[in-house]
């Protein structure tokens, strides 16, 4: 019995070994090549500065009307992963693309990641480079932030529309979710080995190499940062006090949603109940996953277009 214990201690204590010496080669490689990605990433887009940081901002098309995209949450480079929809908009629209702090190559900040907090600092961004009419489209937990935004700055607005975008009553957002381990393990490196385990997320998507290498360079860069954690952090709070609000009565809303959503219960009733909350609403169901805009992009924007033609036909 003695015997069986030391070789089980033995085996253990080998392993235990193993376990820290991968992990503190993981550790050292991520911190090596996180300095050598950071000389690899290309700027795109153009600075503004928000509160003494720098926010970046990607411009496309010179038509009358503007379109302002806003990414849904994670979205490591948004104005790279937007290509597509952007491509289809751009000939017909003003395109401006709005990386938040954290997100793209936008500065991090220290201010709390409340909706309030991230809304001002989108309209600050806009207001600078004298943006002041405008559809507001986004994508996922940006239709969460968007009551915020409508209610706040319903003058500036011609419509919203809503890229498979998030809704106060969803089911789950009051989950409390792992920070602190997912923290640590972008620190010791695992993050990196499990993207590089999982393979090429935009595979057969409109996006050449290029392209896809700089979205896994800031993925790389901006997954699990303190700006990025702490948005993490209010989601509860910023869905608990979006329940109290509602896009303004005379705000068109145009909401494009994936037929099938298996993990929220009720995703398509409760985007429904928000249409019809407005005077001029209309709900899209497209055959997609939750990024519309990556195989959707055509079908988005001549949807789209038809729709602010009506709306603009009923103004006159």
């Amino acid at each position: 019995m003695r015997k069986f214990l030391r070789i089980l201690l033995k085996v253990i204590a080998v392993f235990v070994a193993v376990v820290a010496v991968a992990l503190a080669t993981t550790t050292i490689v991520n911190a090596s090549a996180s300095k050598s990605e950071a000389g690899r990433i290309e700027s795109y887009g153009q600075r503004v500065t928000v509160d003494g940081k720098q926010m970046n901002v990607l411009i496309q098309g010179d038509a009358a009307e503007t379109v302002v995209l806003l990414p849904g949450f994670g979205t490591a480079a948004p104005a790279l992963d937007f290509a597509p929809l952007i491509a289809e908009l751009a000939p017909h629209y003003r395109v401006v693309v709005v990386e938040p702090f954290g997100y793209g190559l936008s500065d991090e900040t220290e201010k709390p990641r409340t909706a309030q907090n991230i809304n001002t600092e989108v309209h600050s961004a806009l207001a600078s480079l004298g943006i002041d009419r405008y559809a507001l489209m986004g994508h996922s937990i940006a239709g969460i932030y968007a009551l915020d935004y409508a209610n706040r700055f319903r003058g500036e607005l011609t419509a919203f529309v809503g890229i498979d975008s998030s809704v106060p009553t969803q089911p789950g957002m009051d989950d409390a979710l792992p920070i602190a381990a997912m923290k640590t393990a972008k620190t010791l490196g695992l993050t990196r080995v499990l993207m590089s385990m999982a393979g090429d997320p935009y595979a057969g998507l409109p996006y050449d190499d290029d392209m896809k290498e700089q979205m896994k360079l800031l993925s790389l860069k901006n997954s699990m940062s303190s700006t990025y954690s702490d948005e993490m952090e209010h989601f509860a709070s910023n869905f608990t006090s979006s329940r109290s609000q509602s896009f303004p009565r005379d705000l068109p809303v145009l909401e494009f949603v994936q037929r099938e959503n298996t993990d929220v219960e009720g995703w398509l009733p409760l985007h429904e109940e928000q249409v019809a909350s407005v005077d001029t609403g209309e709900l899209i169901q497209l055959d997609a996953t939750h990024y519309l805009h990556h195989t959707k992009s055509p079908e988005i924007a001549e949807n789209f277009t038809r729709f602010m033609a009506s709306v603009n036909q009923n103004r006159t």
